[in-house]
């Protein structure tokens, strides 16, 4: 049996998520008996706010200082608004506009939405620098491609965070930024020499330190340069960070990532990351896979590692003052956040701790009434979004109905929400269907020429010549499945639109039609994107929607 003394010691660096919109029995135990906190995913979040500040009041009615942390970064990553697609800019579109004022008001603007929700930790800002434009996992995530554009905008947003009384937790050291792997599903490895990584990433979460920052979340990558442990679970990298100057609360990225859930396992993953110098374990998102791939209860992800750490207490391999310390910096941050002790009353936090598939073509929506002004994009920073997203090329479309076809793949489980705002705005002011293409649309055969060979474009030829045609792409960069996509449909549809949501086309690079440059697949890109298209059909001659009406023969 368990040491109950050990058992709460242990419960008091634990971060697990759950499953579903209330809390589960299992949960609330624990929290009675010392558990840290949880983590908020899309799935435990209603689109009413009520909701959310019962589900942490009850919370809070079982651990008072309970941690509530959310990954909101704004921009791709929402879990507050993953219902609909985030309302605020993301990373690569402030980082775009360069402008720091701006960014320390999205930061303020996050931590009052998580102060509405209950929640008091957010899971942002990135630090990583995306020197690999084909990463699969951060991209459009990051403020940018060098250090000191990402390392202004991290502590702007670091500012604007614990000014408005949440904690920021940068993320992920020593930086993920140059992989071209996704850890949730791989173990990435970035061949730097220290040198390079000291120029070129670890800036930015220097930057971070020195505005304050209350936690550091860490990545699942192996740097050779620092041994061949994944920086989670490697004191190497860890030490690093201390003697930086940061005494606040080092955090785990999700144990359940196939990074760790694949390697070591979870529970010992738990053990060797607490080892390494890490605070505070965050389990992951039993909605995933899990650390057993889906096999478990969201109590057994838990206990996969509860019973680790505390069997590791138990027969010495893990010296109980590592977590003695570990749980004392997680208390100093809870207490500093805690509505009834700290700055979740709203006042700001202090920035060190004290110690040391292809889918059919669905039914068309109706054809709504026109706006002749059509202005979708709303809220304090809509100049912002109407100033960084970029035409290329001459966006000519008269149309009253519009066919979306998606060339991207499956979100990442970091963006996790498989919301289209895209088609939801669009519908706001024309007919849309949507065909959701992705890969099992794109020709096999990356030299092949004919169009009418593929899939995608004998797809097309079923949508109806009136109709305008969208594609919405990630990734166009290169010779990827995506751009030989657009090339192919510019051959039978030179009227079309692209809409790119990832990283930007570099300025000499060419397409064979007009790109919008959106830098985020967020419910803001997307109004604009829907301002765009119907101001430019508005200034056309206006079809009527009668005509529509007898082309979809209904």
């Amino acid at each position: 049996m368990t040491d109950p003394d050990v058992a709460r010691l242990v419960r008091g660096v634990l971060w697990p998520g759950f499953l579903g919109r209330t809390a589960p029995d299992w949960l609330l135990r624990e929290l009675d008996g010392g558990l840290a906190g949880v983590v908020y995913f899309g799935q435990n979040l209603s689109s009413d706010p009520a909701e959310v500040a019962a589900l942490s009041a009850e919370l809070r009615v079982h651990r008072p200082e309970v941690l509530i942390g959310v990954d909101e970064e704004g921009g791709n990553v929402s879990r507050l608004e993953a219902q609909t697609g985030s309302t605020l800019p993301g990373h690569a579109q402030l980082g775009a506009l360069d402008d720091v004022e701006t960014t320390r008001a999205v930061g303020a603007a996050l931590a009052e939405r998580l102060h509405a929700a209950g929640a008091n930790v957010a899971l942002a800002p990135v630090a990583d620098v995306n020197t690999n434009p084909a990463n699969p996992v951060i991209g459009v995530r990051s403020f940018g491609p060098t250090a000191d554009l990402v390392s202004r905008h991290v502590a702007a947003m670091v500012d604007g965070l614990q000014t408005g009384g949440v904690a920021a937790c940068v993320k992920h050291y020593p930086g993920h930024g140059d992989t071209a792997s996704d850890s949730h599903l791989d173990l990435p490895r970035i061949d730097l020499d220290l040198a390079e990584l000291e120029a070129e990433h670890l800036p930015p979460f220097d930057a971070a330190i020195a505005a304050g920052v209350a936690s550091v979340m860490t990545a699942h990558i192996v740097v050779p340069a620092f041994g061949d442990a994944p920086a989670t679970l490697n004191p190497i990298p860890l030490r690093r960070l201390r003697e930086s100057g940061f005494d606040g609360v080092i955090i785990s990225d999700a144990l359940d990532m196939a990074a760790i859930r694949s390697t070591t396992g979870s529970g010992r993953g738990a053990v060797l990351a607490l080892q390494a110098g890490v605070d505070l374990l965050c389990i992951g998102n039993p909605s995933n896979l899990g650390p057993k791939q889906g096999a478990t209860t969201d109590e057994d992800d838990y206990l996969e590692v509860f019973e680790a750490v505390c069997a590791a207490v138990a027969d010495g391999e893990l010296d109980r003052a590592i977590v003695e310390r570990a749980a004392a910096r997680v208390a100093w941050l809870a207490r500093s956040v805690s509505p009834s002790t700290g700055s979740g009353t709203g006042e700001s936090v202090p920035g060190q701790s004290p110690v040391p598939e292809q889918s059919p073509v669905p039914e068309r929506s109706p054809v709504p009434e026109r706006s002749p002004v059509p202005e979708l994009v709303e809220g304090p920073f809509s100049d912002a979004i109407r100033r960084v997203v970029r035409v290329r090329g001459e966006v000519a479309i008269d149309v009253s109905a519009i066919t979306l076809v998606d060339l991207r793949d499956r979100p990442t489980f970091a963006v996790a929400s498989a919301h289209d705002p895209f088609a939801e705005s669009l519908a706001e002011r024309f007919a849309v269907a949507r065909l959701a293409a992705g890969p099992s649309l794109r020709t096999p055969d990356p030299l092949a020429e004919a169009p009418a060979s593929d899939e995608l474009a004998l797809l097309l030829e079923t949508v109806p010549a009136d109709d305008g045609v969208v594609l919405l792409a990630d990734r166009l960069g290169g010779d990827t499945q995506q751009r030989l996509a657009v090339d192919r449909v510019a051959l039978v549809r030179p009227d079309a639109v692209v809409v790119s949501v990832g990283l930007p086309l570099s300025e000499d690079a060419v397409l064979p039609l007009p790109v919008i440059d959106t830098l985020a697949a967020s419910r803001a890109s997307a109004d604009r994107v829907t301002e765009l298209l119907s101001a430019a059909s508005a200034a056309a001659p206006t079809h009527h929607p009668h005509d529509q009406h007898h082309r979809n023969g209904s």
